[in-house]
């Protein structure tokens, strides 16, 4: 029998998706996801949840039912996860980082390593940028025993998005337990501050608006400037993130926009993260999620 689960629970998005669909190929049970996303404004599956979906369902030899665009309820039984080479097209400007999440949990599992290249949106709204995937989301799972390689090929931006990412995920017999309920003292800030398409000053502001809140608040951070002409952009965005002595990583990040000064989205950046050390946890919203 199947796990019914009710995805307007909490915030009704799409998290309760990808971690239902991640938790159903690792245990082998199989799940019907009904109400998904239906706290939001355009509810049930849109593109870059059907791709996940679906990429989900080929690892895994999955049976599946409702896999369809605006799709409400999905009906998911996998059967042993795979691995080997993927190639994933989300299709649209969809978050590549968002489909990273859904398969990494169970590829961490599957028999042999496995290499996906996934096209879609890198750098988008509502999702982790692929600069976090590669410098907070990997490293954390590494301290649990995992190894999840993030290699950035190509930015993608809204709404014309592809992007390329290249994921190679090596598996484990096991996962080790981590305590560490405090994120312990800042050792180490760095970033990157990319512009697409845009002139080289606007990622040279957003660095050093970025560098500045943080000093302001006693923080010195190395904030690199990257400005490519190889994507299908424009777009730009800041990541930056912190480790401590503990060996925790959390991370606070923000995007260019029309109309947002560049100097907006490196403050952005910093005062998210500025605000996730205050707390002191060792978790920051995107991992926690």
């Amino acid at each position: 029998m199947a796990v019914r689960i009710d995805g307007s629970y909490g915030e009704g998005g799409g998290q309760i998706l990808r971690t239902s669909i991640a938790l159903s190929a690792l245990l082998g049970r199989p799940v019907e996801i009904v109400n998904i996303r239906a706290k939001r404004a355009n509810p049930g599956l849109q593109p870059q949840h059907l791709t996940g979906v679906l990429a989900a369902a080929q690892l895994t030899d999955a049976e599946v039912e409702g896999a369809a665009k605006g799709s409400t309820r999905l009906f998911f039984k996998p059967k042993s996860p795979r691995c080997g080479m993927f190639n994933i097209d989300i299709g649209t400007a969809g978050s590549v980082s968002l489909v990273i999440q859904t398969l990494a949990p169970m590829l961490l599992f599957a028999p042999c390593p496995t290499r996906l290249v996934i096209t879609g949106g890198t750098d988008v709204a509502w999702a982790p940028p692929v600069d976090y995937m590669r410098h907070v989301f990997a490293p954390v799972i590494a301290r649990f025993g995992g190894r999840v390689e993030v290699e950035l090929v190509r930015r993608g931006h809204y709404p014309k998005g592809g992007g390329r990412v290249v994921v190679k995920v090596e598996p484990v017999k096991r996962l080790v337990a981590v305590d560490s309920p405090e994120f312990g003292r800042v050792v180490k800030i760095a970033g990157i501050s990319h512009a697409v398409n845009l002139p080289s000053h606007v990622a040279e502001r957003q660095a050093k608006a970025a560098r500045e809140a943080l000093a302001a608040l006693g923080y010195s951070a190395d904030v690199a400037v990257e400005t490519r002409s190889d994507g299908l952009g424009p777009g730009s965005g800041v990541v930056l993130w912190a480790v401590s002595d503990l060996g925790n990583v959390v991370g606070g990040d923000a995007l260019g926009e029309r109309g947002k000064p560049a100097e907006a989205v490196g403050r952005e950046a910093a005062e998210k993260l500025a605000a996730v050390l205050k707390t002191g946890a060792s978790l920051d919203p995107h991992m926690a999620d």
